[in-house]
């Protein structure tokens, strides 16, 4: 149905990705491409000096290792670790990399989720490509 599916990785506590993983099964040709998006948000300058320095490497080869062995469950499947605000990263790399379909997980919606609005809710509004929402 689909040849490059993105699925959009966040690593909440509560997050299952066991739905994301039969949807994109389901959604994806049989010569697809699954890709597993982590976007971490910068951390900012005024903080940097309080991490010590081989944290964050540390951390940034977790989520690497945490994105491989979600790949591994997919035939076609790659871990993409980028940087920068989750929703409007993970619309710009779908453009860029010609995704044709994003599986994103939503969580039920709180307060502040109408003020400023979730993750998922910005990608189904802005996607140019199709997109599924699991929870």
């Amino acid at each position: 149905m689909y040849k490059h599916i993105l699925v959009a990785v966040a690593f909440h506590e509560d997050q299952d990705y066991g739905k994301a993983l039969k949807a994109a099964a389901r959604l994806a040709d049989a010569d697809g491409r699954v890709t597993f998006l982590h976007v971490r948000e910068a951390v900012p300058s005024s903080a940097l000096a309080y991490i010590p320095s081989d944290y964050a490497s540390e951390v940034r080869q977790e989520i690497l290792d945490r994105l491989d062995r979600l790949a591994a469950q997919m035939e076609n499947g790659s871990g993409v670790l980028v940087e920068g605000h989750s929703g409007r990263t993970i619309l710009e790399w779908a453009t860029k990399h010609d995704v044709d379909c994003i599986v994103i997980a939503s969580h039920r919606p709180g307060l502040q989720d109408y003020f400023l609005g979730s993750t998922a809710g910005r990608v189904v509004r802005h996607a140019t490509c199709s997109v599924h929402v699991t929870r």
